[in-house]
């Protein structure tokens, strides 16, 4: 028997333990855990130690006396899955500790709601930010969300529909396995104004439709699917452009990524989408441009495009350091823009400018030359096919060029 051994516990306590999980308790010097999980032992005799809000000190507490006793700790289901198993993992040392997991409270879930769960996606707000959820509620079709207090099931259902994201049907799972079980099925309005609700609870989303399809890998969004800026409704990057400058900035699924004068915040956006477990920065100056960037963040469903009011590069000190940067507008000094963005990149992070007229041109290029940087440059030409009565005829866009760097390992 190692040190310490986390046992795993459903909400019957212990007629639902193994013989050997009550073994480990029953041969424990020190029994830790939530007050509700060791209260189903009053009998036990040796040294308790309650879990409170000062979650890591205890570990820590444990940690030192597991040099000298044994100890069992009592968690939640499976302690690995979303639970305390891997911070006690961390402070013992692997070696030391022993795990004894009992179903998890979304396996319950799912069997007490009768349907399969081998392909759902299981996210946990329990302490976290309720910000990019819903942008990854755009390629699931089934997910069971972790709570607490501040992002309860009315809550969440409330924060999707402010996104227009109506079209789920939610199973609410309350005290799973325990005397006070309670499943109920709600579609989404009914739940936001739903008062009584354990805090005790998975909550269970189901897509409505059959025939739902995920976004496509690459966004493909034309302009007209955009809010955009009235009359200027130029300032919003062209699709074909769009596509060919995410493709340099070489996203990930946890990129931070800046976008710097984001105008109707396009690239913002669709980066986001790429980066649905990371987070966007929309940064621009106008005020008629932050409204509609903001109305675009709730169209296109991103709720992990963050909007940032100000100018380029006073306000880019502040921001969190960035694997990614698109420039589309300076309305400033570009060559601190790229001073500063270069510093704040992370190592072989990639650096996106676009340029319109030959004035930005020469400017990038110089600041470029004056850091002692060569850029790859695109000259990207576009032409769109336009109906003329029976003929079909070429529409240009305007030329483009796209300057990017890949910042050094070191530099």
């Amino acid at each position: 028997m190692k040190a310490v051994t986390v046992v795993g516990m459903g909400d019957e306590g212990c007629p639902g333990l193994s013989s050997i999980a009550a073994n480990a308790v029953a041969k424990a010097q020190i029994l830790a855990g939530g007050k509700r999980h060791l209260d189903f032992f009053p009998q036990f005799s040796g040294e308790k130690i309650v879990f409170k809000d000062d979650l890591t000190q205890t570990i820590k507490r444990i940690a030192e006396l597991s040099l000298e006793h044994t100890i069992c700790v009592l968690a939640s289901g499976d302690p690995l899955f979303f639970g305390i198993g891997n911070l006690i993992r961390k402070k013992v040392g692997p070696e030391y500790v022993d795990f004894i997991p009992a179903p998890s409270s979304v396996q319950h879930a799912f069997a007490k709601i009768g349907i399969p769960w081998d392909d759902a996606e299981v996210l946990s707000l329990h302490g976290r930010s309720s910000k990019g959820l819903i942008t990854k509620l755009q390629f699931l079709n089934k997910v069971a969300l972790f709570t607490d207090k501040i992002n309860h099931p009315k809550e969440i259902a409330s924060y999707l529909l402010s996104f227009n994201e109506s079209e789920w049907t939610a199973f609410v799972c309350e005290n799973l396995g325990g005397e006070k079980e309670r499943i109920r099925k709600f579609d989404l309005k009914s739940l936001s104004e739903e008062e009584e609700i354990d805090p005790l609870n998975v909550l269970v989303l189901i897509r409505n439709s059959a025939n739902w399809k995920p976004p496509t890998v690459v966004p493909n969004v034309s302009e007209e699917s955009y809010s955009k800026r009235v009359p200027k409704k130029g300032l919003i990057t062209k699709k074909e452009v769009r596509i060919l400058s995410i493709a340099f900035l070489n996203i990930r699924e946890d990129s931070v990524i800046w976008d710097i004068g984001a105008g109707s915040g396009s690239i913002a956006i669709e980066a986001a989408q790429i980066a649905k477990n990371g987070k966007s920065y929309a940064i621009e100056i106008d005020p008629e441009g932050i409204e509609i960037c903001k109305q675009n963040i709730l169209l296109q469903k991103t709720d992990n495009v963050h909007v940032i009011s100000g100018k380029a590069p006073e306000v880019l000190e502040k921001l969190p350091d960035p694997d990614c940067i698109f420039v589309g507008g300076s309305n400033g000094d570009i060559y601190e823009i790229i001073r500063i963005s270069l510093n704040k990149l992370s190592p072989l992070g990639s650096l996106v400018i676009n340029a319109v007229t030959i004035d930005n041109v020469s400017q990038i290029y110089q600041s470029f030359k004056k850091l002692k940087l060569v850029p790859e440059v695109t000259l990207l030409n576009v032409s769109r096919g336009r109906v003329l009565k029976d003929y079909l005829r070429y529409e240009a866009l305007n030329p483009i060029h796209i300057f990017k760097i890949t910042k050094p390992e070191k530099m």
